[in-house]
């Protein structure tokens, strides 16, 4: 047994266990709370097993999907979460989370570090096939959530159903059967008040 080596790979395991504290801004469905980043992440890998047959590629890894999705909000626990509509946190996200996947990853040991930097910076560019997907079910994940809770989010923070179109809209680059679905049910919570229809002229 290499004990530097398991040190390392259990100081990782309690580091993201910080996930658990990480609360974002969509509610679980039973309205009691917040998401946090940990059960968005694990909802996430069961959508990528259960959703995998509508992603526009044929030929995916699968287990790269849930590995991505297992590790794309990991630099949270430094970076924190940025709103999906916050323009203004958009503009340095990539630096603060980059600068978090280094350290975070860090800790591991270098082969594996390495693998879940690739992993995620595979994901932010969704230039493959399988990152495509895997940031199609992310945006998917908080859009059924808002939709269950009645525009819950949506609600609370403003939010239109340009703004969650614009926002959503590369949902079809990784599955457009995806993407037709949430626009199904955009225009429905728009009809049954979930949602604002668009922003008010000022």
């Amino acid at each position: 047994m290499n004990l530097e080596r398991l040190q390392q790979q259990i100081a990782f395991i309690m580091e993201i266990d910080k996930m658990k504290s990480i609360y974002r801004k969509s509610i679980i469905t039973d309205r009691s709370r917040q998401e946090n980043d940990a059960e968005h992440s694990w909802h996430l890998a069961m959508m990528a097993v259960v959703l995998l047959e509508h992603a526009n590629a044929k030929s995916i890894d699968p287990l790269r999907v849930i590995k991505m999705v297992l590790v794309h909000d990991l630099v949270e626990i430094d970076a924190g979460d940025t709103f999906a509509y916050d323009d203004a946190g958009h503009e340095d996200k990539y630096d603060r989370e980059l600068a978090a996947a280094e350290r975070i990853f860090g800790i591991l040991p270098e082969e594996q570090g390495c693998e879940l930097m690739e992993l995620w910076q595979e994901f932010e560019a969704r230039a493959t096939p399988e990152s495509q997907f895997a940031a199609a079910i992310d945006r998917l994940a908080p859009m059924l959530l808002n939709y269950y809770t009645e525009g819950h989010s949506w609600k609370e923070y403003g939010i239109t159903s340009d703004q969650v179109i614009a926002r959503n809209r590369h949902i079809g680059n990784g599955s457009e059967a995806l993407w037709q679905y949430a626009q199904t049910f955009i225009e429905d919570a728009v009809q049954k008040g979930f949602l604002a229809e668009k922003k008010s002229e000022q």
